[in-house]
């Protein structure tokens, strides 16, 4: 009964997958690990105008020997805000509710219902509360962070080359930034000293012409002073 049950389970997730390449779930990228199908591993990138755009989310599906009569088990592995990493997900999805597993239902409507419930607030076991902040923040470290994570980079080897080269984007322009603030920081400086010496020339200019004033000044003291002696000595000797 276990051997039919395992060639059931696995014969519906080769059918799952085929119909996932055909026909991708939106937003979400998932494939059978190669030494075991009962093992999938998902990523959600974050759709956009959410809190999670920019972010990819790396998590995975076991399920049991049983499918598709019992649901799996779903896990996130990247941090992302919204769920517990590396902890079991109770959705109605998942094995936490077989009481309202449909065995009609396929990866792809797992994958659909786990993103749909990310997007929400609605809380449940092994979910967590954090600031949207937190979500934004975590969304920009999520491609590092998966990068780190070899069975991520296994699994998605294209996405991950995707991921290389927006970080490395990012890298030039954070230096493209960094370049254009040093340069706009020395050129103020260089209008400070610019201004500075120009106030210091006008105020020596001022200086010498107030010197200037005060020669003449005094010279036509000096003239009216012997003027004034002259005309005085003349009136005496008259």
């Amino acid at each position: 009964m276990s051997k039919r049950t395992n060639t059931t389970a696995t014969a519906r997730l080769k059918q799952d997958y085929m119909r996932i390449m055909k026909d991708p779930v939106p937003y979400v990228q998932a494939v059978p690990l190669a030494s075991n199908i009962l093992e999938w591993h998902y990523a959600v990138e974050g759709p956009e105008k959410s809190l999670y755009e920019g972010g990819y989310y790396h998590g995975k599906l076991v399920f049991p020997r049983e499918f598709p009569f019992k649901p799996p088990s779903i896990y996130m592995i990247t941090p992302n805000g919204r769920f517990k990493c590396n902890t079991r997900l109770c959705l109605s999805i998942s094995d936490f509710h077989p009481d309202t597993w449909n065995p009609a239902w396929s990866v792809s409507t797992i994958l659909t219902g786990l993103l749909s419930f990310m997007l929400e607030k609605s809380p449940t076991l092994g979910s967590i509360e954090t600031s949207d902040y937190t979500k934004r923040q975590l969304a920009a470290q999520s491609l590092h962070f998966n990068l780190q994570d070899k069975q991520f980079v296994d699994c998605f080897p294209n996405l991950a080359e995707e991921m290389r080269q927006t970080l490395k984007k990012r890298e030039e322009e954070m230096a493209r930034s960094a370049e254009l603030n040093n340069r706009s920081v020395n050129a103020g400086l260089a209008n400070s000293s610019s201004r500075v010496q120009g106030v210091n020339g006008a105020n020596e200019q001022q200086g010498l012409l107030n010197s200037a004033l005060t020669n003449i000044c005094v010279i036509i003291g000096f003239a009216a002073f012997a003027y004034t002696v002259k005309y005085v000595l003349k009136n005496i000797v008259e």
